[in-house]
């Protein structure tokens, strides 16, 4: 299908060093630059983020500080960029709530006004999401092709899930599932300990502020911390923990805070 197109249209992804959009920094970034013509221009490139690479960051797009060492830093080809980025309108998945953020204050921080006030932004995620329902009652209708009649009335809801699970274990069974990266990381299988698995495993507070990193250990998933093992910020910083209890964060939280200090306190004695 030919796209119609007035003017440019840059379709581009971005991988970082995590998913904060006011500090984090590019590590790579790929753009396909459509002409109206339908010529396509591809533009791929390594960034060296000039900050550590957190190594959950690494796990998900592949890329380590080593790959990026020799890359130049986001400030030298900002420019470049900039001008071949002139008069594009932009397009991604997801990319009005991360990709264009995290650009625009690289730019920004390289000195060059990046605007994208006059540009179209077209997000495929947002359609997608549009298009496809996300809500129950369209997994109802998916999964049993059965319309939910009084949704959001509790027992309802409760029943067509029901209903839901066992069409998905019936549609995938045996099927393998796979990460963002294309890597296997289990399969659906008419087992609850396995369906755990793919579905909550990893969990450590139900709010999601700590989470495990690849040696079961837990780390904090949010704040100057994220990326840091829990029980070593509390040696370094013991007022982090004091913080956190008298702060506003939900009492599950707190136990598990509390439960891991005092797991570390018993390592001690």
């Amino acid at each position: 299908m030919h796209l119609h197109l007035k003017k440019p249209l840059a379709f581009f992804d971005l991988e970082t060093t995590g998913t904060n959009t006011c500090h984090d920094r590019i590590v790579e970034l790929s753009f396909v630059k459509v002409l109206p013509g339908g010529e396509t221009i591809i533009k791929t490139m390594k960034i060296n983020p000039t900050i550590p690479i957190p190594l959950e960051s690494s796990l998900i797009h592949g890329i380590y500080d080593a790959d990026v060492a020799t890359a130049p830093p986001f400030k030298n080809i900002a420019k470049e960029l900039a001008k071949f980025l002139e008069g594009c309108d932009l397009g991604g998945y997801n990319i009005i709530r991360f990709d264009v953020p995290v650009l625009v204050e690289e730019f920004l921080r390289a000195g060059v006004d990046f605007e994208v006030s006059h540009r179209k932004l077209i997000d495929a995620q947002k359609i997608f999401h549009m298009m496809e329902k996300r809500t129950l009652a369209a997994a109802f209708k998916f999964y049993c092709n059965q319309d939910l009649d009084g949704a959001h009335s509790a027992e309802v809801d409760t029943k067509a899930t029901f209903e839901v699970l066992k069409a998905q274990i019936a549609m995938y069974d045996g099927q393998t599932v796979v990460d963002n990266l294309g890597k296997p990381c289990g399969k659906i299988e008419n087992n609850m300990e396995t369906l755990h698995q793919l579905t909550a495993e990893g969990v450590v507070d139900l709010a999601g502020r700590m989470a495990y990193n690849r040696d079961g250990i837990e780390i904090f998933n949010f704040g100057k911390h994220k990326g840091k093992v829990v029980s070593e910020v509390f040696k370094v910083e013991p007022s982090y923990y004091d913080w956190m209890m008298n702060s506003d964060f939900p009492l599950d939280t707190k136990r598990k805070l509390t439960q891991i200090k005092l797991k570390e306190f018993t390592k001690i004695k």
